[in-house]
């Protein structure tokens, strides 16, 4: 089981990062900020942070651990941070189409932020990832269906698929693991955000609790089955491996490269899997920020390619194993990560619903 460890406020967490100014229109109103280690050489890769509801770029970054990993690999991060004006919640609007095309809104900021990275730093255009939680999580997804060309990849972390829900009320259902839709819709959504892109495809990382009770894990599932009709992979084709008590699947396209991987953590809960204490000594127990021994931040880092095999290993070794069922996991609409104690009864029921879509404190 996961262990919260004591709650940092977020908002009061130590910030590392630097404010980011005069990165374009910026449709979406968000405030920018980025981290770049000293003596960064020209050509190193960049990520994309996106900080769950509630949360804060600096408070996200204090507790995932990114930037100290920047330090130690060499590359740059730029976090993106919601507004109480865009959602009282601060969650990206992952619900709203209009904050999910290519072109005017939150997509694309965060697309002007990034652009702007490279451009100031001479960063490594084609080593461009992309990461967030919850709804920081849906977003990411976003970001890789709409702009297949600026990034190579990324990881979801407590995420739902693209293009699946429009307005609080279908992604209250999405958040559930209601109102599936066939494969081929699922893919059909991604290639329209795209707009013909004709390209290679962003590889995807799936993360998620197996206990989570805010976003059903249900949507993990309905992730994994768009990005694996966009690559073309059979979802019989796929390897299982144990890393700690984490479960991995990881499903590889006719080339041999790994596309889509799927990890969910038994017993663990809405939020980012960290290991603080042992390992890779990454980030700060809190809120959303879950010490359940392995470092989402570490592994996805090394997937992308960020991290030398030298370098940074992860926290424990894998062994083959059959895999564990599947339990919903939630992004919030307007969603807040912040998963409340449920109180018996239909209004309880409903009102955890409305602070869940950013409705209601």
């Amino acid at each position: 089981m996961a262990r919260a460890g004591a709650p940092t406020p977020r908002d009061t967490a130590p910030s590392r990062l630097t404010p980011l100014t005069e990165f374009g229109t910026n449709p979406g109103a968000l405030l920018g900020f980025s981290y770049v280690p000293a003596n960064l050489p020209p050509g190193a890769p960049i990520v994309v942070v996106l900080h769950g509801c509630t949360q804060t770029a600096a408070g996200y970054d204090h507790g995932s651990g990114w930037s100290k990993l920047a330090d130690r690999a060499g590359f740059a991060l730029v976090f993106p941070e919601q507004t109480r004006a865009n959602n009282p919640n601060r969650c990206f609007n992952w619900f709203a189409s209009e904050d999910t095309a290519q072109a005017g809104g939150e997509a694309e900021s965060i697309a002007q932020m990034t652009e702007t990275m490279i451009a100031r730093h001479g960063l490594d255009r084609s080593r461009v990832y992309v990461t967030g939680l919850s709804a920081g999580g849906a977003m990411t997804v976003a970001m890789l269906a709409t702009r297949p060309d600026l990034f190579a990849g990324g990881a979801v972390i407590g995420g739902l698929a693209y293009g699946t829900a429009t307005g609080v009320s279908q992604a209250l259902d999405r958040m559930r693991g209601h109102g599936d839709t066939s494969d081929a819709a699922l893919a059909d959504a991604v290639r329209s955000g795209a707009r013909g892109h004709h390209g290679r495809w962003p590889t995807l990382a799936i993360w998620h609790g197996g206990a989570d009770a805010t976003v059903s894990v249900a949507n993990a599932d309905i992730i994994a089955r768009q990005w694996r009709g966009i690559h073309g992979v059979d979802a019989k084709a796929v390897r299982t491996e144990r890393v700690g008590t984490a479960v991995h699947r990881i499903w590889s396209d006719a080339e041999g490269r790994d596309v889509v991987e799927d990890w969910t953590v038994p017993g663990m809960g809405h939020g980012t899997p960290i290991d603080p204490l042992r390992g890779e000594r990454l980030g700060a127990a809190g809120p959303f920020m879950l010490d359940v021994g392995i470092s989402s931040t570490a592994v996805i880092a090394k997937s992308c390619g960020l991290v030398a095999a030298a370098g940074v290993e992860t926290a424990a070794k894998a062994a083959p194993v059959e895999r564990i069922a599947k339990i919903a996991i939630p992004v919030s609409p307007k969603a807040t990560s912040k998963p409340r104690a449920e109180a018996p009864g239909i209004q309880a029921t409903i009102e955890n619903a409305l602070r869940a879509a950013g409705l209601m404190r």
